[in-house]
């Protein structure tokens, strides 16, 4: 019987991981520390940024709150989560509906008091985070165009959190969260892609249904050209030190995603690009420790003595 219910709590803690994307959810905090150490606050030793109590609050509330938006948008999404993701859907609904919805109020709760604790405009950031997560999974959802930019824009919001927190306005910053942009709307569409079929069954708008699969692909290879932009400025900044060697290979992979792209066909094609920007993405935040090289051998200095 203890065997039984150790299971069950087993199961349900890996449904609840499921539920809420418990892997972007650590990559989203190895970036914001990573961001924080290498671009926000250079001048700042990476001890000091580790333990400042502001900066993990932050974390923690970016935490809460996006965990909360994952369980949100897979409670609206649960009958075309059926169809595109069977296995998936299968392990998320081992918990239960109400279970949910509890645990997304709880964790707003918990996102907005974290923010209240470093300050009322952190605060009212984050609240303001929560309610365009919901209204973009209850309404905007619908507007194919539209929600792509709010979701997209969501998805970079976190780490703006810790940008405002380091009030580190260079142009270098802006130029990357171009960057991020736009190959965060075209991962969007892709996902579209590869979801149409669950989209035309549960007749939802998604971007591929209202505009059509052709102008869906045409519309991710003119946003993929135009990464070719901020890649070039970037370029230019002797500051990014040899993280230019990831936008080097970033545009060998976009290039070839945008030939493949044209000539894709079936949903298998869709995920693998999918899954191809996700590896990129994850690489390119580790590979934030190589625009200050120095603190890495910092780091290596502090262990030996």
């Amino acid at each position: 019987m203890t065997s039984f219910k150790l299971k069950r709590i087993i199961f349900k803690f890996f449904s609840l991981l499921s539920v809420i994307r418990g892997y972007n959810i650590l990559v989203l905090v190895f970036a914001q520390y990573l961001a924080a150490i290498f671009i926000f606050s250079p001048k700042k030793s990476a001890r000091n940024i580790v333990l400042d109590v502001d900066l993990f609050l932050i974390v923690l509330a970016s935490v809460c709150v996006v965990a909360a938006g994952y369980i949100i948008n897979n409670f609206y999404d649960v009958k075309v989560d059926k169809i595109n993701r069977p296995l998936k859907a299968n392990i998320d609904n081992y918990v239960k509906q109400s279970t949910k919805l509890t645990l997304y109020f709880v964790l707003n709760a918990l996102g907005f008091l974290f923010g209240l604790l470093i300050s009322v405009k952190a605060a009212l950031f984050f609240s303001v985070y929560i309610f365009g997560i919901w209204f973009y999974s209850h309404k905007l959802k619908k507007y194919p165009l539209i929600g792509l930019i709010v979701v997209t824009t969501l998805t970079l919001l976190p780490f703006f959190a810790v940008f405002v927190y380091f009030k580190n306005f260079s142009k270098i910053i802006f130029v990357h969260a171009i960057f991020l942009f736009l190959v965060l709307m075209v991962r969007e569409l892709l996902k579209d892609l590869q979801n149409l079929k669950g989209a035309i069954v549960n007749d939802y708008d998604s971007f591929p249904i209202v505009y059509g699969e052709k102008r869906t692909k045409q519309f991710s290879i003119f946003l993929l050209l135009l990464t070719l932009i901020p890649v070039i400025i970037l370029f230019n900044y002797p500051a990014i030190s040899y993280m230019k060697y990831y936008f080097y290979f970033a545009l060998i992979v976009l290039v070839f995603l945008g030939t493949y792209l044209w000539s894709s066909t079936n949903t298998n094609q869709y995920r693998l690009m999918h899954n191809v920007l996700k590896v990129l993405l994850l690489i390119g935040v580790f590979s934030l420790i190589f625009i200050d090289t120095s603190l890495i051998v910092e780091k290596v200095i502090e262990r030996l003595n």
